[in-house]
């Protein structure tokens, strides 16, 4: 029975010739055996036309309503009582009110009204009266209703349906893309990350292998300092790394000590002692009463420091000094890095970055933006860079 089913779904225009057939048939039998309806020159081919308005229903829903309501015209006009081939007049408004245009709908409606009314008038019965007229009339116009009220709310729920099955997919397309975009936003996150540490710490390592190979054989003592420093830059710069790689990893269960925590404003200090160490002189200073803060802020803000003194190390030239501020404010926390050095072109600044490529800067904006916080950027006059930003304790919306 499923696999019937399931075929007659597939194949609508076969079901409709069934019936069609059907419907002339009884029609045919129904007028030989019958008291006579009209003239068989009327009647033959009115039953024709109304089967084949049932056969060809869904095909042109439109043309089939104006043959039928042309077949009723020609009954009228024609004196061809009624049939059992007018049964597709009821099918048709069904059938336009569910899948036809919306002007075919409606004339449907007024259609199906008007016919019961017309063919008492036609033929009206001696017997009942003009109120026996008028209650046949209304009592044969509730099936033309009852049909196109039913056509019409199977309209409406095929209608409900398909804008449902439209919302999902718009929303399945919308979470994929969110997906993408949060995909891409995570993989610059980590490039971000990556160019942090691996720019800050390797050129940590840099000075400290010169300065090691410099003073390795007047200075023994100041050697073994420096490879000890380049040691333990090294692990901490496997540390951050591995933290990152880490968040790539799927399906791998990695223990959570694993993984050093992200840097917070509390470890800036640490990081100005490192570089003082390597031979930057940094002067670091905080104002204002210290808190918490957002993890977001205390990384952006440790960011920019590590990316600032990275920069002044490697471009700010011999005898380049550099001074760090830290203001905590009611609603944000501001940061000013300056370096006096003279050894960095130019056009470094005009690229929009420090590292020959304008990541640098780049990187620092796109953090600061993620907080919803202002940078400023750019020379000093006289020599060096001042970098100055400012994060609000929570992003602007």
């Amino acid at each position: 029975m499923q696999r019937l089913y399931d075929f007659l779904r597939r194949h609508p225009m076969w079901v409709d010739g069934f019936w069609a057939v059907v419907l002339l048939g009884i029609s045919v039998l129904g007028g030989a055996a019958g008291e006579r309806i009209g003239p068989w020159a009327a009647v033959l081919p009115v039953t024709l036309l109304l089967s084949l308005v049932v056969a060809l229903r869904r095909r042109m829903p439109e043309k089939m309503l104006l043959l039928a309501a042309a077949v009723g015209v020609v009954q009228l006009v024609t004196d061809v009582a009624i049939l059992p081939a007018d049964f597709a007049m009821l099918v048709i408004v069904y059938t336009v009110a569910v899948e036809g245009a919306r002007w075919a709908s409606r004339f449907a409606l007024v259609a199906g009204l008007c016919a019961a009314p017309l063919a008492q008038l036609r033929w009206s019965n001696e017997q009942t009266g003009v109120a026996g007229d008028i209650a046949l009339a209304v009592l044969q116009t509730v099936p033309f209703a009852l049909a196109w009220v039913l056509g019409d709310s199977i309209r409406t729920r095929r209608a409900y349906f398909a804008q449902l099955e439209e919302r999902a997919a718009r929303l399945e397309k919308e979470r994929e893309a969110q997906s993408k975009v949060a995909v891409a936003a995570e993989r610059a996150r980590i490039a971000r990350e990556l160019h942090d540490v691996v720019a800050h710490n390797v050129s940590v390592m840099v000075v400290q292998a010169d300065g090691a190979a410099y003073v390795l054989d007047a200075a023994p003592d100041q050697a073994k300092k420096a490879l000890e420093t380049i040691s333990s830059t090294g692990r901490q710069a496997l540390a951050e790394m591995r933290r990152l790689l880490g968040v790539l990893r799927t399906g791998e269960h990695q223990e959570a000590g694993e993984y050093v925590p992200q840097p917070d404003v509390q470890q800036i200090e640490d990081l100005v002692e490192q570089c003082r160490t390597s031979g930057l002189p940094v002067d670091f200073k905080v104002e204002g009463t210290a808190r918490p803060l957002p993890s977001g802020v205390e990384l952006t803000a440790y960011r920019i420091v590590q990316e600032a003194l990275t920069n002044t190390r490697k471009h700010g030239g011999p005898n380049a000094g550099a001074s760090v501020r830290l203001v905590y404010f009611d609603d944000g926390l501001g940061l000013l890095v300056e370096d006096d050095g003279k050894g960095a072109p130019h056009e470094l600044y005009e690229e929009g970055g420090f590292d020959g490529q304008g990541h640098g800067l780049i990187g620092m904006r796109e953090r600061v933006g993620m907080v919803g916080g202002t940078l400023d950027a750019g020379p000093r006059p006289g020599g060096g860079f001042r970098i100055s930003a400012l994060l609000p304790l929570k992003p602007a919306h």
